[in-house]
């Protein structure tokens, strides 16, 4: 390579290169010598961190399970490469463009603990766990088991397939306060028959927010010969795991949710031995055996994209992960305690501390989960999702890392307004 081609290369690469970060960095190093949870509990810290943010006045948002929208810094980041890439146009889509996206996979796989060549970068976890659940090689009679309270996308692909292949699916529905881990596994086992070919569990159940012993629900089920899918669209940088301690066959996730990457990112993760067992989506050319990317193909797309997932990390590494997820737990702790005794108000997530995140939900007796929603946002400003779903009637708070305690006063009180 000659010197004008290594530093147009180069160039290129640099795109890739998260920068900055400065303002979460320095105060991160000011807290030197507190823990986690110490830190948790510290407002004047995390309003710090809520200036890395441009928040709409107009609401108080606390629904960002849908979308946790961009730190402002990496928002910047993204409209730098959409102008980059759009720059060197097909130069750099035929030049690093793969080197780049292979950057993100390893990136993205060392958050869990796995190999890159067990991770795809895809757009959601819909399309994730979708592309397993359509690429197993059904045959008639095969059984699936899953949940009432999973998400509504993968259920529906799990209809497609009992239409197209003769799958018979097993749903159970998961109580809102298990009594103890025990009950989980048994719930899940008691639906297992020797016909069972795929268990689908949520690592951390979307509608409630209730974390699942993944680990024990595998074990389980492995012992039966059963393979696992985990959905993780919430659980990914939001819980620290990694992927050894679950063992799962197949695990999903959205990176535009807890990691704030953009719209438009997510990761699948295969076992190694498991990859050619799925057929793709869409065909790619002939590959070595267990190739990922024989998965992953699915032509031209928005680079920019996966180049601001790299952003993303760094501001999460900036942070903490261990301190965001102890941020996260603190806040839902914090609302959730003020109103679980309340009259005429039902939280539907567990009270124990390692079975949830920063995920709640809540409902009043009287009214329905869209009444709920509709009257937090009319007469208070407070923007939620209303949830009527088997077993979960109320609304879904999702609060953030720039959120404040003061906010979650104002949904507390306006809960205990509208019960009363």
């Amino acid at each position: 390579m000659d010197k004008r081609s290594f530093i147009k290369h180069a160039s290129l690469l640099s795109l890739a290169a998260p920068l900055g970060f400065a303002h979460i960095r320095q105060a991160v190093a000011n807290t030197e010598g507190k823990t986690a949870a110490q830190l948790a509990a510290d407002e004047e810290f995390w309003l710090g961190i809520r200036d890395d943010y441009d928040i709409k006045p107009d609401y108080i948002n606390l629904e960002n399970g849908y979308y946790c929208f961009l730190p402002r810094e990496t928002l910047e980041h993204l409209i730098s490469h959409v102008r980059a890439v759009n720059y060197e146009g097909s130069y750099y889509m035929r030049t690093v463009q793969y080197e780049n996206k292979n950057r993100v996979a390893n990136a993205v796989a060392e958050i869990v603990g796995c190999t890159a060549d067990e991770v795809a970068i895809t757009r959601n976890t819909t399309e994730s766990l979708d592309l397993v659940i359509g690429g197993l090689d059904w045959q008639t009679g095969d059984e699936a088991v899953m949940a009432e309270q999973d998400y509504g996308a993968m259920l529906n692909h799990f209809e497609l397939v009992a239409r197209r292949y003769g799958v018979v699916n097993r749903l159970v529905s998961v109580p809102n306060h298990p009594r103890s881990d025990q009950e989980l596994v048994d719930l899940y086992a008691a639906a297992i028959t020797d016909k069972t070919r795929l268990l689908m569990i949520s690592h951390m159940i979307n509608i409630t927010g209730q974390v699942l012993p993944v680990r024990k629900i595998v074990d389980m089920a492995h012992a039966r010969g059963v393979e696992v899918m985990v959905d993780g669209a919430h659980a990914f940088s939001h819980i620290p795991f990694q992927m050894r301690d679950l063992d799962c066959d197949y695990y999903g996730t959205s990176l535009h949710k807890w990691l704030s990457a953009p719209l438009g990112s997510g990761m699948l993760y295969v076992k190694k031995q498991k990859i050619d067992t799925v057929w793709p989506l869409l065909a790619e050319r002939d590959l070595e055996p267990n190739d990922m990317r024989r998965l992953n193909h699915i032509g031209t797309h928005p680079v920019h994209t996966d180049l601001a997932i790299l952003d993303a990390i760094a501001y999460q590494n900036a942070l903490g992960l261990e301190r965001k997820a102890a941020r996260l737990q603190y806040l839902q702790h914090y609302w959730t305690s003020r109103l679980r005794n309340v009259s005429g108000v039902k939280v539907n997530t567990p009270v124990e501390i390692f079975r949830h995140g920063g995920i709640g939900n809540v409902g009043i007796d009287a009214m329905t989960p869209q009444q709920l929603a509709e009257a937090l946002m009319g007469d208070y400003r407070i923007y939620t999702a209303a949830i009527d779903r088997p077993g979960v009637r109320g609304v879904r708070v999702t609060p953030n890392i720039y959120t404040t305690t003061e906010e979650l006063d104002a949904l507390v009180a306006a809960v205990e307004a509208l019960a009363a």
